[in-house]
């Protein structure tokens, strides 16, 4: 999920309050609701409402409506928020799994569902007027609780690896360019549901897989989200990986990750073109590197497409004024102006991920970095967005395909670490 400077003929852009009980004011005396955001909006479209039904998903939101309702306090809204979030990741986790109903006849691989019908949830959310007070810092809130429960934030579960089992997570981001074609589908957040909780068996040993999914949205990366969910976590997991999709046709392992926004357009139509805003700017490097095994996983027989060790940046060089692309790298003192992912949020959410593994003291142990899969195509006869249906058996079979060498990747660089 990156910004690449390719031609216009290629697809891939890549790629990501407190609970007190409140006072008694009447919803007439609370703060007016907020509008839909741009991403909510585009739940009204035609592919969206057939993804949901399709799934079964379609009756997510008015469950949680009618569950909102009964809520008389704030923190009754809480409790309900942070139940239904969670059930809606577990019962997407489920589902690409293989457990429960399928729910329709979309098949089981699609990372859709859980993506639309959260926006269904955050809408209803947003325009809920409740019997008591809700000023914006509370809505704010119970947003908040329902981004981390549906993107597996809070279900994490590494004390369930025993013993002897090494701890893998994964990150994944939610579809984009969806203004471009709505019907997209994300193979980073494909990979994350299916693989969540599960173990990998390799020459070394059993490897247990946790994974979170992120937004495609630059202010959720200005708030911290990437560090709030990772803090905790890397100093607990042997080996970790963020995932996006990239290039056509291929994987890449991305050797450096640069500190620039090249402001692509996020899901809410935003653009953000800065250097990345992160805690303590006066120690912020300008590049970080991949610990991931990356020579051990390209040499290894994961799939049907070609894995690279992508190693290719844009810079500033040192006391230069003008962009250069570098094959093999960053040169010293150098700029960034786009790392191995890019200037969009893959290269973000890289940045970040390494930049917290080295700030922790984790870099010389912990093997970490960031992979592109191929981008998801639809098949030869389906590639309109006007025209084109929301699914067809070669858009199936590439998910699958890309889903299931995600997961051998991640076997060779389990077993390279």
């Amino acid at each position: 999920m990156t910004h690449l400077r390719l031609r216009t003929s290629v697809l891939g852009l890549a790629l990501l309050a407190g609970l007190t009980a409140p006072g008694t004011a009447t919803a007439t005396t609370a703060e007016a609701p907020p509008a839909p955001t741009v991403e909510e909006q585009r739940l009204d479209r035609a592919a969206p409402q057939e993804i949901l039904r399709g799934s079964g998903f379609d009756a997510v939101a008015p469950e949680f409506t009618r569950a909102l309702a009964r809520a008389r306090t704030f923190a009754q809204a809480h409790r309900v928020v942070v139940r239904e979030g969670s059930r809606l990741w577990r019962r997407a986790v489920d589902r690409a799994q293989g457990r429960g109903p399928a729910g329709g006849d979309l098949t089981r691989d699609d990372d859709r569902p859980l993506y639309w019908a959260r926006l269904a949830m955050t809408r209803e959310l947003r325009g809920w007027q409740p019997e008591f007070a809700l000023d914006a810092g509370r809505r704010a809130a119970l947003r908040d609780a329902l981004e981390d429960t549906s993107r597996g934030r809070t279900d994490i579960r590494l004390r369930q690896a025993p013993d002897g089992v090494r701890r893998v997570l994964l990150t994944g981001f939610d579809p984009f360019t969806l203004d471009r074609d709505v019907r997209i589908s994300n193979p980073s957040g494909a990979s994350a549901l299916a693989l969540d909780g599960t173990v990998i068996e390799t020459a070394d040993g059993p490897a247990r897989v946790e994974t979170v999914v992120f937004p495609v949205r630059w202010q959720d990366f200005t708030d911290g989200a990437v560090e709030r969910t990772l803090r905790p976590v890397l100093p607990r997991v042997d080996l970790f990986t963020t995932v996006s999709q990239g290039r056509v046709g291929r994987f890449d392992i991305e050797r450096t990750n640069g500190a620039w926004r090249g402001g692509f357009p996020d899901n809410d139509n935003v653009g953000r073109t800065e250097t990345i805003p992160v805690p303590d700017p006066a120690s912020q490097p300008q590049w970080t590197t991949t610990t991931l095994p990356y020579a051990r996983i390209v040499a290894a027989d994961t799939g049907r497409f070609p894995v690279y060790d992508h190693t290719s940046v844009t810079e500033i060089p040192a006391g230069g004024t003008a962009p250069v692309v570098r094959p093999d790298g960053p040169t010293p003192g150098s700029t960034a102006r786009a790392g191995g992912g890019g200037d969009y949020l893959s290269n973000e959410i890289a940045y970040r991920a390494t930049l917290l593994r080295d700030r922790l003291g984790l870099r010389d142990r912990l093997p970490g970095g960031h992979v592109h899969t191929p981008v998801l195509q639809f098949g030869a006869g389906n590639t309109d967005p006007a025209t084109g249906t929301v699914t067809d058996p070669e858009f199936v079979r590439n998910r699958l395909d890309i889903i299931a060498q995600v997961r051998e990747i991640l076997r060779a660089a389990a077993e390279g670490s």
